[in-house]
């Protein structure tokens, strides 16, 4: 079955950094759209970054552009989220998600519809 999981949420200052890595598992399709959504204090997970399996292209939220670094490493079927210069209002649990045959451009059209989420990890940003 397919499987994500997450890792490297914790307790981080602001201006600091955290890295997220996301490990997949199962999941066979060869196109697909990965990335990382957040749910803070509101109900909704809002997109913050992905990226598209078959070209590497990538999304950022505007609030996180210039801040947040996605990769991948598909050899190891990982997917990371480098987070700098972190602030308080980056507070959520971060969710990795995928959708098959999605583009990283249409993530924050798919919203919670992602065909598979991981349990999520959640990143506090506080002094």
């Amino acid at each position: 079955q397919v499987r994500f999981v997450e890792s490297g949420g914790g307790l981080a200052q602001p201006g600091g950094s955290v890295r997220l890595t996301c490990i997949v598992s199962g999941f066979r399709v060869p196109n697909y759209a990965i990335g990382w959504f957040r749910q803070g204090s509101g109900t909704g997970r809002d997109a913050v970054s992905c990226i598209t399996t078959s070209d590497d292209s990538t999304y950022y939220s505007d609030s996180v552009k210039g801040r947040f670094t996605i990769s991948r490493d598909a050899a190891k079927n990982t997917v990371y989220l480098q987070m700098n210069n972190l602030k308080p209002e980056d507070t959520a649990v971060y969710y990795c998600a995928a959708e098959a045959g999605g583009l990283a451009d249409l993530c924050p059209n798919y919203g919670s519809t992602m065909d598979f989420w991981g349990k999520g990890t959640l990143v506090t940003v506080s002094s």
